[in-house]
């Protein structure tokens, strides 16, 4: 299914990148942000007026609605936004600074919130459209040394779950996109705590070490990866959730098999603070 516009945050590098050029190349047309100039310029030349490209910071919520006023205007219609932007944050919670908090929020959580609020209302009077939020596995696990990562995947999850409900009478829904471990620049890209002693033995001590000596896997394709997330957001009526590989589907499998277990080894006691009837 070609001929179709896009809007794609986070297109200098990973996932973004790959996507924008896959798009070109069927003969879709991209409007793709990115923080800093230059990183396109092969794909401008090669599309032209095909490609239309935009400078934005997640962060900064004022540019986010300028940006989106632009590239309506621009377009006119916007069939699907991919929101996109996104980096790890990588520490135990007592390592990471206020500084790195306040960062990984504002750049994985208030910036998708406030990229989805701000297009809302266009897709709204086009008569609906598509937001692809790409997550990863961690909005449905765990893993130590990434509590403020799945802090911010975990809520946009959730946001995302409640939006869907909002605006689905208004023909505009969603997809997330939940990647396992993929070879992508992503590992580049983390912002890691100065590390404590004090954690050397514990899990979150393990999964330093694991990532420093390349034990934990990273079997994902990126390339399969961009071809399954666009084939999704092509599709009639995709589900709102999308696994992506074979160890983010294992790992959430487990996670909600073990998180129904609980429930259910709770149900006692959940039903019992009922009012009395």
């Amino acid at each position: 299914m070609s001929n179709k516009t896009w809007f794609i945050t986070g297109t200098s590098t990973g996932l973004g990148r790959l996507m924008t050029e896959r798009l070109l190349a069927r003969g879709d047309r991209v409007i793709a942000t990115l923080r800093k100039p230059g990183a396109l310029d092969d794909q401008q030349a090669a599309y032209g007026q095909q490609l239309h490209v935009l400078l934005l910071d997640v962060t900064d919520t004022e540019a986010i609605r300028g940006v989106v006023k632009q590239a309506f205007e621009y377009a006119g219609r916007i069939d699907v936004l991919v929101s996109n932007v996104g980096y790890g944050l990588f520490g135990a919670a007592e390592e990471v600074s206020d500084a790195q908090i306040t960062r990984q929020i504002a750049t994985n959580l208030t910036g998708p919130v406030q990229l989805i609020r701000a297009v809302l209302p266009y897709l709204r009077q086009q008569g609906g459209g598509r937001v692809v939020q790409v997550s990863s596995e961690g909005g449905q696990i765990a893993w130590p040394n990434f509590s403020l990562y799945h802090a911010t995947k975990w809520g946009i999850e959730g946001f995302i779950e409640s939006v869907a409900q909002e605006v689905a009478p208004f023909g505009i829904d969603f997809l997330i996109a939940e990647p396992g471990p993929t070879a992508t620049n992503f590992a580049a890209g983390i912002d890691s705590a100065e590390p404590m002693n004090c954690y050397d033995d514990t899990p979150a001590g393990e999964v330093r070490r694991g990532l420093a000596d390349g034990s934990i896997a990273i079997n994902g394709d990126a390339g399969k990866t961009v071809d399954a997330i666009i084939a999704a957001a092509d599709a009639d009526k995709p589900a709102i959730r999308l696994a992506l590989g074979s160890k983010a589907y294992h790992s959430i499998h487990e996670a909600l098999v073990t998180r129904l277990q609980v429930l259910e080894d709770t149900k006692a006691v959940a039903l019992s603070v009922d009012k009395d009837a």
